[in-house]
């Protein structure tokens, strides 16, 4: 079992920077693909970056690249998310989430954590 717990949300004026983190529990994290995902109320939730075991492999939403860096630091057993030039529509809850293949598609993942919000103010 892999146990994933957010922090570093909170409230962040348009064009500021927060990083987000996922501190992971359990014997494999190296093991796993790790992705960032986001809900806002009354939407579905959606894929915003994800990274392969190693961390060499990254991939990006096209509404975050460029803004924001996945990353992940497999000593501390930590996944990262920086978030920069922040707009409005970033505002939401973010999910780490940890699985099997390198994909964004939330059904694959088999591990989440509870949610951190973000809010961006204009």
């Amino acid at each position: 079992q892999v146990q994933l717990v957010e922090s570093g949300g909170g409230l962040v004026q348009a064009g500021g920077s927060l990083r987000l983190s996922c501190a992971a529990s359990g014997r494999a994290f190296n093991n796993y693909f790790m992705s960032w995902f986001r809900q806002a109320p009354g939407q579905e939730r959606k894929f915003v970056a994800v990274i392969s075991s190693t961390g060499v492999g990254t991939r990006y939403a096209d509404s975050v690249k460029g803004r924001f860096t996945i990353s992940r630091d497999n000593a501390k057993n930590t996944l990262y998310l920086q978030m920069n030039s922040l707009k409005p529509d970033d505002t939401a809850v973010y999910y780490c989430a940890a699985g099997s293949r390198f994909t964004s598609t939330p059904s694959t993942y088999t591990y989440w954590g509870q949610g951190t919000q973000v809010t961006v103010s204009s």
